[in-house]
Parts: C-alpha cells; sequence; structure tokens
C-alpha cells in the first residue's frame, strides 16, 4: 500500500534527492550558516512530530486499536525527541548555537501545522500517511547521499558535522525504523482499505513530500519572514 505513494509522489522525490542543499552537504560546498539555519528549525520541526507520533499513539488506543503498534508510535516519537535531537544537540555544542528562542520560519510552520491538523483532525490511517515522508524521504535522501558521498571519495573536504547527518539517515539503523513505520501504515490502510481513505492517505503522503522539499528550499535561500514594520 505505502509503495503506491511512494511511485504516485515518484517525480517529486526524485527531485528532492538532487536538491542542491543535500548536493551541496556532500560536496563540501553547503556554507555552515545554512545548515546551522537548517538544523535549527529542524529541531523546531521535531518537536511537533514527536507530539503528532504521540498523538497517533494515543489515539490508536483510544479507538480500541493494537496495543503493540501503539507502544511503537511512542517509541518513535521518543527517537525523534532524544536520538535525532541528541545529534542536533551535538551541532548545536559544536557550533554554538541554540535553538531555544528560535522562531519558526514560514516553511517550518507551514508543515508543522498542516501535519498536525490531520493527526489531530482526520481518522488515524491518514494521520500516519502524513508522517510518512519524514521517515521515507530522509532515508531515501540519506542513502543517495552515501552514494555520492562514495563516489566523490577523498576528492572534496566536508565539515564532520555534515558526515554525522549523512551518516544517520543513511544509516541500517534509521533504515530499520523506516521499515517499522512503512509496515505500520501497510497494515493501517489494508485493515481501513477503502478507496476514498487511500486516496486521502495519497494525497497527504505527496502534500508531505513536497514539504520537505521546501523545508530544504527555505533552508538553501535562509528564508526569514517579511519585514511588517512601517517604511518611514
Amino acid at each position: 500500500m505505502a509503495q503506491s505513494f511512494w511511485d504516485a509522489a515518484a517525480p517529486l522525490i526524485s527531485v528532492t534527492e538532487k536538491h542542491p542543499f543535500l548536493v551541496s552537504m556532500v560536496d563540501g560546498t553547503l556554507h555552515l550558516e545554512n545548515f546551522q539555519y537548517y538544523v535549527i528549525q529542524d529541531a523546531l520541526y521535531l518537536t511537533d512530530f514527536a507530539d503528532c507520533l504521540n498523538r497517533l499513539g494515543n489515539k490508536m488506543m483510544e479507538c480500541g486499536g493494537n496495543e503493540k503498534i501503539s507502544k511503537r508510535l511512542h517509541q518513535f516519537a521518543v527517537g525523534a525527541e532524544e536520538c535525532e535531537k541528541d545529534l542536533h544537540r551535538s551541532f548545536f555544542k559544536n557550533f554554538n548555537i541554540d535553538a531555544a528562542n528560535a522562531e519558526p520560519m514560514p516553511n517550518t510552520l507551514l508543515y508543522t501545522s498542516y501535519m498536525t491538523r490531520i493527526v489531530s483532525t482526520r481518522p488515524i490511517e491518514e494521520g500516519l500517511a502524513v508522517l510518512l515522508p519524514c521517515f521515507w524521504v530522509y532515508m531515501h535522501v540519506g542513502k543517495c547521499m552515501l552514494a555520492l558521498r562514495e563516489r566523490l571519495g577523498d576528492s572534496v573536504e566536508r565539515p564532520p558535522e555534515f558526515d554525522a547527518w549523512i551518516d544517520m539517515y543513511g544509516g541500517e539503523e534509521f533504515e530499520k525504523e523506516v521499515k517499522d513505520y512503512i509496515a505500520i501504515v501497510d497494515g493501517a490502510a489494508a485493515k481501513r482499505g477503502d478507496e476514498e481513505t487511500l486516496k486521502k492517505m495519497e494525497e497527504h503522503f505527496i502534500m508531505s513530500c513536497k514539504l520537505e522539499h521546501m523545508f530544504w528550499d527555505q533552508a538553501q535561500n535562509l528564508m526569514n519572514w517579511p519585514d511588517f514594520s512601517e517604511s518611514k
């Protein structure tokens, strides 16, 4: 089931895997300012992402669903808050930055608001689908970046933080997490299975794929909120 969502989004994903932000991380040309901007925004995103996973875990039990799956969703939330954010915290320490007083930038807010609305107001199957790209697209681009890094070999140098990011999302441990989540989505889709639900799940999957791409656009361009002060 989930594979059909991926296939529907394949043209978009094929563009995202070549995103200049990601490619420049591998070839070492990405400016640290852009990476630091991204890390801060991603830390803010992960807080809401973990909250959405916890909401789905709670909703699963409220709907009389599988207790094992509910527990697994809560474990995914812990992974986002602890494992992924541990990586971010190491970056914060290395760069002497933090996200304590950071403001979500436009595409961060757009993405988190969208996924939170779907998770909170729509059936659980749709909620599961809207979060899937954050797992699957990250694994996919991580694998693509690993391959590019291998092809480039020692011909380029990059900050160790870039390699740490690539190693996490292109690594086997993250791949295992992704496959577990895909299995949950497949199970939910098969159980519900009606055409309208599957259509909605696909729509949310594609939209989140778009928002993933836009999230990297935002970091590439150092997007900020417009200046709303009155001109003098």
